[in-house]
């Protein structure tokens, strides 16, 4: 049985993915990519993820637009909006939204990983009380 946690990763720049990809394939983590909103909402619709990296910039549609449709989705999943274009409004519109975390870009891989370790923790010991 696979054990590893999965992440879904969110972003129209093909950089940022493969990287994000590297980082977090290298530290055990079960990856799939989605380069626009749509694509995220078909791969969270066919399979359960423990984490969703989301850019707040798509293609598509504007990632704080696509969290409460992820949200409905994958209530157990952690949401984490990240943004190379940091705003109040984005970071408070993410957080109401029901996003865990907010981070902005470029990130640091050991930022990324402690942030999702923790907030993953966090949202399955939550789950059992």
């Amino acid at each position: 049985m696979n054990t590893r946690q999965k992440i879904l990763v969110i972003d129209d720049d093909k950089s940022v993915l493969r990287t994000f990809t590297l980082i977090l394939k290298k530290h055990d983590y079960d990856v799939d990519i989605a380069e626009t909103g749509t694509e995220a909402l078909e791969k969270a619709g066919a399979r359960k993820y423990d984490a969703a990296l989301i850019d707040v910039r798509l293609t598509d549609m504007d990632g704080t637009d696509l969290l409460p449709r992820l949200q409905k989705i994958l209530p157990e999943a952690v949401k984490i909006i990240i943004t190379g274009f940091p705003s109040l409004e984005t970071g408070v519109k993410s957080l109401d939204a029901g996003a865990d975390a907010y981070l902005v870009k470029p990130v640091k891989p050991e930022d990324l990983l402690v942030l999702i370790k923790e907030k993953i923790k966090s949202k399955k010991e939550a789950e059992k009380q």
